[in-house]
């Protein structure tokens, strides 16, 4: 089902589509391609946070649920080399670096809808040459489709130019109403991380979680004292791979979220940084660490750091990535 969910102050108009089968109930806006609401049956809360007023996705919820690109997270310096050209990005991160695209990246867009059915829907974008600063001619689609209690988010992307490319969907999750995250138990299947500097860019440094705050390996319940300040990338693997297991989130005695990806990293950020006052989906405003965002993607500053696995895309190939959220009314 599509409905018109409202008008920008520029006059787009955004729509809402509905995915629903047995298990599970999905709303996506065409505004980002992002994920506004999701219902798991059998649990009176949605499992993302969201809001059903527009005009707060202008606001403080411009990442919410949102596809993140032409590049997802951080690059350092808003610049980098390709060929030999270095490229001025937009510098919307403190006036000096770029985050997640800049001003006119993927989740400020209003996407098309290429084709929906009641369990399946994808949506394309183009985005010009030159765009923010990024090379290239590109054409991006997002696949949302339902399989039981599963949805599926697959990414598809290409060019006319070499350019780079890391697609993310920037979801904030939580197992429980959302008054906080504590309590809730976190597993992140990745033994090494990047550390940051403090304007959250990666130093560099390739680090092992063992021994350290950011040893998720075999689950962790998480503590507001105790668990550290997070918006760091781990790292699952040193290039794409195939679908593989790589979080998990459950509550006690609630329901659970388990993110199988084919991408090589998991940005983890706990929300740290701000509230929601606005008119939310749960009816309540949301509080600093109501929920946790987790970002499928390539590593952050790919562009600046040779070590890291590349996010450059050549014309004639395609760049991928998939993305299972499996969830169950019972934690295990």
């Amino acid at each position: 089902m599509i409905e018109r969910f409202g008008t920008l102050p520029d006059g787009r108009t955004v729509e809402r589509i509905t995915l629903r089968n047995d298990a599970l109930t999905v709303q996506i806006l065409t505004l980002g391609a992002l994920i506004q609401d999701v219902r798991l049956a059998g649990v009176d809360f949605s499992l993302t946070l969201g809001s059903p007023d527009l005009s707060a996705y202008t606001r403080i919820c411009t990442h919410f649920g949102a596809v993140m690109g032409p590049v997802a997270n951080r690059i350092g310096g808003a610049k980098a080399t390709l060929d030999g050209t270095e490229y001025r990005l937009d510098a919307n991160q403190d006036d000096r670096h770029t985050l997640h695209g800049g001003a006119a990246a993927t989740h400020t867009q209003v996407w098309e809808v290429v084709d929906q059915d009641d369990t399946e829907a994808t949506l394309a974008l183009s985005l010009p040459d030159g765009a923010g600063g990024f090379p290239g001619d590109r054409r991006i689609e997002v696949e949302y489709a339902l399989d039981g209690a599963t949805l599926r988010v697959t990414f598809r992307g290409a060019t006319d130019a070499p350019t780079w490319m890391n697609l993310a969907s920037h979801g904030y999750w939580t197992m429980q109403p959302p008054e906080g995250w504590s309590g809730q138990r976190l597993q992140v299947l990745a033994d090494r991380y990047l550390p940051t500097d403090g304007d959250d860019l990666p130093t560099g440094e390739i680090a092992g979680v063992a021994g350290t705050p950011f040893d998720f390996r075999e689950g962790v319940t998480l503590d507001l004292e105790r668990t550290p300040r997070l918006d760091h990338n781990f790292c699952l693997a040193d290039a794409p791979r195939a679908l593989t297991p790589a979080l998990r989130l459950s509550a006690p005695d609630g329901p659970s979220l388990e993110i199988a990806t084919t991408a090589p990293g998991m940005q983890v950020f706990d929300m740290h940084k701000f509230a929601v006052e606005e008119e939310t989906n749960h009816g309540q405003p949301y509080p600093r660490r109501a929920a946790m965002a987790f970002e499928p993607q390539h590593w952050p500053d790919a562009p600046n750091n040779p070590g890291f696995p590349s996010v450059e895309l050549r014309p004639g190939a395609v760049y991928s990535q998939t993305t299972e959220y499996r969830f169950d009314r019972a934690a295990r």
